[in-house]
């Protein structure tokens, strides 16, 4: 009975960091727009079978019927229902974005925390090898290596995470050289912790704001990058993805421009909304941009 009080105070306290951190979010209204839009595509993805009106990989009807009750999107010139590969192909989407994102958040991350906190010859080989990356044009890097070791979904995911860590690099670099000043840091030192175990406990954990807004936004760069890899049929085959569904539509776009036009939207609204979340988390989490009143 006695620690009662106490469990019922931590849950108060709790309670209130909830209605704080809803607070906060409710004054960011790029966040707000952004998380609305992502719970769109997110129920779009996980229930693609019960939304779309038919079978995506179906050619039962006839070709280019126009945007209609039966079919809300048209069909493409083979008979297949453009909505439900728009709704499919929001599986795609998503699912590459992500784990590509997670890729190069983490390599991101663990190279930047070590240069930063590191300094010294590690920093200047990590930040030279950061510089041949900014040189490089990615598209063309990413465009060699699907075409010598395969266009499936995987080799796309991991190609696109290896190759777009660069930015997160810096961030975390900057972030780490400011934080290994700091007192909290010289404190950890001082009781006789590890240089690893700072870095992992107390440089990256409280620079990694940044990096989360930045992954935000690479998950936007890896969706326009898989899409433009299908366009040119580098993409996965055995897949739904707007950049298929573009490409098929090009050779339509007089008599069927809906098939094109469809895809092309779904993946500006699908960019727009990471980087509507990734300015929102930018705001939320740096204060001097935060000027929404």
């Amino acid at each position: 009975m006695i620690g009662l009080p106490s469990i019922r105070l931590k849950s108060l306290h709790r309670l209130n960091g909830l209605k704080k951190m809803l607070d906060t979010i409710r004054s960011v209204r790029q966040l707000q727009i952004g998380i609305l839009s992502l719970i769109v595509l997110l129920a779009a993805a996980l229930f693609a079978p019960l939304i779309a009106s038919h079978n995506p990989n179906s050619m039962e009807f006839d070709p280019l019927i126009a945007p209609g009750s039966d079919h809300w999107l048209g069909t493409d010139g083979l008979g297949r229902d453009v909505f439900s590969m728009i709704v499919y192909g929001t599986r795609t989407s998503l699912f590459i974005g992500v784990f590509a994102a997670i890729i190069s958040g983490l390599i991101g991350t663990l190279l930047g925390g070590i240069a930063g906190f590191y300094r010294g010859s590690l920093d200047r080989v990590l930040t030279e090898i950061n510089n041949i990356f900014l040189m490089i044009p990615t598209f063309f890097l990413v465009l060699l290596i699907v075409a010598f070791f395969g266009s499936s979904i995987t080799n796309v995911i991991i190609v696109l995470g290896l190759t777009g860590w660069v930015s997160n690099a810096l961030l975390m670099r900057a972030q780490a050289v400011s934080l290994r000043e700091r007192t909290f840091v010289m404190a950890a030192y001082a009781i006789g912790e590890s240089r690893t175990r700072i870095l992992l406990k107390h440089i990256i954990p409280n620079g990694i704001f940044p990096i989360i807004a930045n992954t935000t936004m690479n998950i936007a760069s890896a969706i326009l990058m898989e899409s433009s890899l299908s366009f040119l049929g580098l993409g996965d085959p055995n897949v739904i993805s707007w950049g298929q569904v573009i490409h098929h539509g090009r050779s339509y776009l007089t008599s069927g421009w809906w098939i094109s036009a469809s895809a092309g939207l779904a993946i500006v609204a699908t960019v727009f909304t990471f980087y509507l979340l990734g300015d929102g988390l930018n705001r939320l989490f740096n204060p001097k941009q935060n000027t929404i009143r």
